[in-house]
């Protein structure tokens, strides 16, 4: 590791460290011990990453950050067209697995009385992609230590993501600069602070949901409120679209699609007495079924220019695709729910609840199998409850050992099983 990243005097890391869980089964190349070694150091990057975060398309220093450990290890990362973003492949061999990891920050203050605070007003790891990276790092550096010793099956290929927390989004960015070539399968985590320490969750089929924008514009004759009847009242046109299509869309599309409307800003006008001659309304639109997903956009923008229709009022309606649901692979799944049970130990291996969140790795399972999980990063003993984007966002650094060690297995899992 590069000296720069120095830990703070006094951090108490060697006792926040994970030992190897009760139960697990080692790896070959001695993972646990590796780990045991470099763990400090891993603690050190992710806390010097989340000193300095950048937002979505600005990773640069980051990806030099990656890519200048995986060159020190031996290995020929390569930058994103962008110099954003870093793909590495590990080992030799036709089939490739990949590993995904998701680099950006959020625009949001660091709240948090640390010493690797934000350093960057307004900008925030409050996703957990500091640990994301930092864990695919590990991973990265463990496996070529196999490969240096022949003992990696095939190759593997790291993703580092630029832009996830943006739209349009990194993953296609990837996916175009020849990040899926020949990948058989691809696998990746995400940080649940709700989910104790040391437990993974895991889940065979809809996992996040598709997450889509639409915005309505309604224009129309303005005037005085004492008389509606001359004019388009575009208020009351706003509010029928705001109660009326969400209640519309569930009695046209199967309940078990899991389609979800909500509304979250609505403007028009400014004076009481005054109708106004224009207002706008924007929704998020969250879909779990892939089918449903491709045609919600239709039925939604007809859905608004019925109910626009009686009022006297003019609709224009943008939809904005976002991204689509996250929906993992049975096999994989299985694969990776092994492969954490082989690393943690089985009873650390839970299932995982259905976010109606939206997350651009779905993208990538567009295009070949593949499974994401939840990586319990929960602070035990913590009086608060964090969610991800919140200012406070922080988490148990041991998940970053846990995280390592669940996906070195998984990549050497799915590399062994030859089922892609």
């Amino acid at each position: 590791m590069t000296s720069a990243l120095s830990l703070p005097p006094g951090s108490p890391l060697t006792s926040s460290w994970p030992e190897t869980p009760p139960g697990a089964d080692p790896l070959p190349g001695q993972l646990d011990r590796w780990l045991a070694s470099r763990g400090a150091e891993l603690v050190a990057v992710r806390r010097h990453i989340h000193a300095h975060p950048e937002l979505s398309g600005q990773e640069f220093e980051t990806a030099a950050l990656i890519a200048r450990e995986l060159t020190a290890a031996g290995l020929s990362p390569r930058l994103l067209p962008k110099g954003n973003g870093v793909m590495c492949d590990i080992g030799h061999g036709d089939r490739v697995i990949a590993l995904r990891a998701d680099i950006d920050a959020l625009p949001l203050p660091d709240t948090k009385d640390v010493p690797y605070r934000s350093t960057v007003d307004n900008v925030c790891h409050a996703c957990g992609h500091d640990v994301h990276t930092t864990v695919m790092l590990g991973v990265g550096l463990a496996l070529a230590q196999l490969a240096k010793r022949d003992e990696l099956p095939g190759r593997v290929r790291l993703l580092f993501q630029p832009a996830e927390e943006r739209m349009p989004s990194g993953a296609p960015e990837v996916i175009a600069a020849g990040g899926l070539k020949d990948v058989a399968a691809i696998f990746a985590l995400h940080c649940a602070p709700l989910l104790p320490t040391g437990l993974v969750g895991v889940r065979s089929g809809p996992f996040t949901a598709a997450a889509d924008k639409v915005e309505v514009k309604l224009t129309g004759r303005g005037g005085h409120t004492a008389r509606p009847h001359l004019t388009a009242d575009l208020v009351h046109a706003l509010g029928r679209v705001v109660v009326d299509v969400p209640s519309l869309l569930d009695r046209r599309v199967d309940p078990r699609a899991g389609v979800s409307m909500v509304f979250g800003s609505v403007r028009a006008g400014e004076a009481a007495n005054a109708i106004p001659i224009e207002g706008y309304a924007r929704a998020t639109v969250r879909v779990l079924n892939r089918d449903a997903w491709r045609e919600v956009p239709e039925l939604i923008t007809k859905l608004i220019h019925d109910v626009v229709a009686g009022t006297g009022a003019e609709a224009e309606v943008t939809y904005t695709r976002g991204v689509p649901p996250v929906v993992n692979d049975r096999l994989a799944t299985a694969i990776i729910a092994g492969a954490a049970g082989a690393a943690l130990g089985p009873d650390r291996v839970v299932e995982a609840e259905i976010s109606m969140g939206g997350e651009d790795f779905a993208f990538y399972l567009e295009q070949v199998p593949g499974a994401m999980i939840r990586l319990g990063c929960g602070i035990p003993g913590s009086d608060v409850k964090f969610d991800i984007h919140q200012s406070a966002f922080d988490v148990d650094e041991r998940a970053i050992g846990y995280g390592v060690r669940v996906m070195v297995h998984t990549a050497l899992a799915a590399l062994s099983a030859g089922a892609f």
